[in-house]
């Protein structure tokens, strides 16, 4: 199949959506399909209030339109809800274009820590947006049961996985100081709460690896804490399997990519029992999940990690994609390139 997918985040952004994203092209294509990544590459942009590191379309209707025109795909699949999404969705409803999107993020809870923005509009704008669309893939089914209670339709729960290439116990990285290490690896952004965790008073040391809005802040507000920046493939891997607890504070992630991938480091997690955590944490087995997360982070401490390793390892980017493919090859969506005209069926595509 042609694939289309839209999204506006792409490279060099670090994040979930991207991993994701990256991944499942590579992964699509392996499987013989042509896939094409329309993103703010080629268009001008500028900074995302608040969050200079996302670079945003400017006015990129013509030239989305232009391309989704030549590109005749079988299958749109319309990942994020920024200037290239909203451009593409137009398309797909002028042309009478069937599409899915999927909701990688809790936004309007993001949204709401940035701005006294009432939550219920946010979520409003969201149906409005993800409601034309065939289906909305979500990572979690307590994710789908969120949406499903705000009033969203037709959801549908596709995965993650985590790449045990890159991600494995093998070539820790030498960490210089008092044990034990307790870590966090991502986004280093308000959302992800990080604070809940700098501000503990536990034994050992932390370490946060990443980039964000909110780094240098956090440096000031915490000189005790080691802030490498951000790192990337194996290295990346070798800090995280440095770690004897791997830390993660979000109470706004739908996933957490990099739950999977401090586990197939061989790290226990701790977190609170909330959307994303509780549904990739096995607790007790690959890790705690505790409204204390001081009780969380020492319960994890005396886990073994080979369950961890384990359960990661059962979690492929493979596995997941060639379930997706066969959703997709069951559903395909062809269209009249002359009169564009489109079949009942519904496709998916990621």
């Amino acid at each position: 199949m042609k694939i289309v997918i839209v999204s506006d985040a792409w490279q060099p952004q670090v994040n979930g959506v991207v991993r994701t994203l990256k991944q499942t092209r590579d992964n699509l294509i392996k499987l013989g399909h042509q896939v094409t990544m329309m993103t703010p590459e080629g268009h001008r942009t500028l900074p995302c209030p608040s969050y200079p590191s996302i670079p945003l379309a400017l006015f990129p209707g013509r030239k989305v339109s232009k391309q989704l025109d030549k590109l005749q795909a079988d299958a749109i699949h319309i990942a994020t809800e920024g200037p290239i999404g909203m451009a593409a969705r137009r398309w797909c409803l002028k042309n009478k274009v069937k599409f899915t999107t999927s909701y990688h993020t809790q936004f309007p809870e993001y949204i709401r820590l940035r701005l006294p923005i009432p939550l219920s509009w946010t979520y409003a704008w969201l149906r409005r947006f993800h409601g034309k669309s065939e289906r909305t893939l979500v990572p979690t089914q307590s994710q789908k049961q969120r949406l499903e209670d705000n009033k969203f339709n037709n959801v549908c729960v596709w995965g993650r996985g985590v790449d045990t290439d890159i991600f494995s116990p093998n070539n820790p990285q030498l960490i210089n100081l008092p044990k034990p290490i307790l870590l966090n690896m991502g986004r280093v952004a308000i959302e992800k709460n990080i604070d809940a965790f700098l501000s503990l008073d536990l034994p050992g040391s932390k370490v946060v690896v990443g980039d964000g809005p909110d780094l240098e802040l956090l440096k000031q507000r915490y000189p005790d804490v080691l802030f490498t920046g951000v790192k990337f493939g194996k290295e990346l891997a070798s800090w995280v399997a440095a770690a004897d607890v791997f830390v993660f504070p979000s109470k706004t992630d739908t996933f957490g990519l990099v739950l999977l991938e401090a586990m197939a480091c061989g790290v226990p997690v701790a977190a609170y029992p909330v959307t994303g955590p509780k549904d990739v944490i096995q607790h007790g087995l690959t890790g705690q999940l505790n409204d204390d997360l001081t009780q969380a982070i020492t319960d994890a401490l005396t886990m073994d990690n080979r369950a961890a390793i384990n359960y990661a390892q059962q979690n492929s980017w493979q596995a997941c994609t060639e379930t997706f493919a066969a959703l997709m090859y069951d559903n395909q969506t062809t269209i009249d390139k002359s009169q564009r005209a489109i079949t009942n069926q519904t496709f998916w595509c990621i």
